[in-house]
């Protein structure tokens, strides 16, 4: 069987990067399409890999730009030649699903999310943008466009496969179409033995407006606890300046040493909706709880009194109030990594596995 690997952009790693890179494992042959790879932003997390790019990546400004060309993205996708491929698989959290496949192919969608900027975030994509008035004010009308090609090339797809309950029901929300859970894969093995934990609480995340670390600065400022942040983004100088003394910045990191900081915290801060929310696997499979936000992928990995403690309003006020009641030593590490294991890789792979033999039936 000829199999293809479709993904969005490679300009990043992220949670998706990593899905990727285990479907890569899975079928080591297979090329990779997608709208542009930036070596500059992934270094060589990509190399080795037969990446196939699109003409958005030979524009100018290509890779560093490319939200310029989002009007021209279903052109780009949609030539992709496909055409020798039994078996395509697109690694999906935007339009890379809409690839035109031979009519005997088969078009799996593991779906990320529906296009968030499309469906669920479009009016904060458009208000958020740091771009002049008019370019905001004529933007809707291009996302409208998008959005009807989107659910149209959602339609294309044989099957769906989504990271969590939360994305399969907006699956069925805004494409109409059912999908089977399958959760990401997570390396449940990035530390051992459980460690005392130290005074600080971390959050790791990338710095942008989404992920809500401002609202962990504003609480930790008020509490005078430390925090300790991991990650780069566009907020960065932002959410430094509002920070106190009691917060520090550590940058980009390893994954060893992520792994190191978060073994030795008192707990991870997950003040964001995720579609599924890998890091907070992360957590605790290093033996550590989750302090997240009840909404999205956090209510099917954090299990409230186990692995993890629950706040319901995404308002500093109520995070702070929870870090304040939190008592570490009401969890057992032991307990927590064990729990952790139901997102293992392995059981991903297995999962994958019997679910594409189920369709060769």
């Amino acid at each position: 069987m000829r199999i293809a690997l479709a993904h969005d952009h490679l300009n990043q790693v992220g949670g998706a990067e990593r899905v990727l890179a285990e479907f890569h494992q899975l079928y080591p042959q297979a090329p990779i399409f997608t709208l542009l790879h930036d070596r500059a932003a992934v270094g060589n997390y990509f190399d080795n890999w037969e990446i196939k790019t699109s003409f958005i990546a030979r524009l100018p400004g290509g890779s560093k730009f490319f939200k310029w060309y989002l009007a021209l993205m279903p052109l780009a996708i949609e030539q992709f030649d496909l055409h020798n491929y039994d078996l395509v698989i697109t690694s999906a959290s935007a339009l890379i699903k809409g690839v035109l496949v031979q009519p005997a192919a088969l078009n799996i969608c593991y779906c990320h999310t529906p296009t968030r900027y499309l469906w669920s975030d479009t009016h904060s994509y458009t208000s958020d943008l740091p771009q002049p008035t008019w370019v905001k004010k004529i933007l809707p009308v291009f996302l409208s466009y998008l959005r009807q090609w989107d659910y149209l090339a959602a339609q294309r797809v044989d099957h769906y496969v989504a990271n969590s309950r939360f994305v399969a029901d907006r699956i069925a929300k805004y494409y109409r179409r059912e999908s089977q859970v399958i959760y990401p894969p997570v390396n449940t093995k990035l530390w051992g033995e459980p460690v005392a934990p130290e005074k600080y609480f971390l959050i790791v995340a990338r710095l942008r407006p989404y992920k809500k670390v401002d609202l962990a600065i504003k609480a930790f400022n008020k509490l005078n606890i430390p925090l300790k942040v991991i990650g780069y983004g566009e907020q960065a100088v932002e959410l430094k300046a509002m920070a106190k003394s009691n917060i520090e910045f550590l940058g980009n990191l390893s994954d060893e040493t992520k792994a190191y900081y978060m073994a030795h915290a008192q707990a991870l801060i997950y003040p964001q909706e995720e579609d599924f929310g890998i890091t907070a696997v992360e957590s605790m499979a290093c033996g550590r709880p989750v302090i997240a936000y009840a909404s999205g992928g956090a209510t099917e990995t954090v299990t409230d009194g186990l692995s993890g403690k629950l706040f319901r309003e995404q308002t500093w006020e109520a995070l702070a109030d929870t870090v304040i009641r939190f008592k570490q030593e009401n969890y057992d590490p032991l307990k927590i990594k064990q729990h952790a294991q139901k997102f293992s890789r392995e059981r991903f792979v297995a999962e994958w596995q019997q679910f594409i033999s189920g369709l060769n039936k």
